[in-house]
């Protein structure tokens, strides 16, 4: 069974800071890439479902968007707050998105609707916060042999895990369309995009790992997990600058509330 939102803030906020300092970074080009498409610049109403730290909302605002944060980590939102000042985040399920009907001109959703417990209703909601003619991004992990870091890094901190049935629905990626037809939105760009997450070094790749495996950790210790993400990151640090990159592939998916 999906943990509920509550479950999945108290175990993503735990180690916010080292998120926020080691793992947000490595993902800009990610980000700005999802708000290329999204079309979000001067002037966008603009809400990020699943803003951590707030890293893709600082892009935002930055382009002269107005923007808005949603999560379920109360931990990350209170520095998403310090980075963004008195902007809107708040904190609570996606499935029941605290914004009236209509609110935003685009809503993003990076790598979160999988962790929704029913994504139809997630991404109705993500629907029911759009205005009319406004578009719904999200962006998941793609194909998982394209993924490196899902491919060769995280299964060493899946072995560590206690067994577990298999996944109970397929990956997002695969399914992700259907959802939004579903919810009422006419899909515009559908496509893989591939970009490398850069890291400073093996120990800020790890730490931005741990950051996103709490329960692992709690489950086997964190030197153990440590250990085991030193050696998988090993072959993807850089002779020269020591920097770790993984190069993978994300699904990328818009689509528009009819106007």
């Amino acid at each position: 069974m999906m943990a509920t939102a509550k479950e999945q803030g108290e175990l993503w906020g735990a180690r916010a800071r080292d998120w926020a300092r080691c793992g947000e970074p490595a993902w800009r080009d990610v980000f700005t890439a999802v708000l290329d498409q999204a079309g979000i610049g001067q002037g966008t109403c603009h809400l990020d479902i699943g803003c951590g730290a707030g890293g893709t909302l600082v892009l935002a605002q930055e382009r002269g968007a107005v923007v808005s944060g949603f999560d379920a980590a109360e931990n990350l939102a209170a520095i998403a707050r310090e980075r963004l000042g008195s902007v809107d985040i708040r904190v609570g399920d996606m499935q029941a998105l605290p914004f009236a009907d209509e609110s935003f001109d685009a809503v993003t959703g990076i790598n979160v609707f999988q962790f929704a417990d029913d994504p139809a209703k997630a991404f109705a909601e993500a629907r029911r916060v759009a205005r009319a003619g406004g578009a719904v991004t999200m962006l998941v992990w793609g194909q998982r042999d394209k993924c490196e870091l899902m491919s060769e890094v995280m299964p060493a901190v899946w072995a560590l895990d206690p067994p577990k049935p298999p996944p109970a629905r397929p990956p997002l990626a695969e399914t992700a369309e259907g959802f939004m037809r579903a919810a009422g939105l006419d899909l515009e760009v559908c496509g893989d995009l591939i970009a490398t997450l850069i890291y400073a070094d093996r120990d800020a790749a790890a730490n931005a790992i741990l950051a996103a495996s709490e329960s692992t950790v709690r489950h086997a210790g964190e030197a153990k997990v440590r250990g085991a993400l030193n050696a998988a990151l090993a072959p993807f640090a850089g002779a020269d600058d020591g920097r770790v990159r993984l190069r993978n592939m994300f699904r990328l998916v818009t689509g528009r509330r009819p106007a």
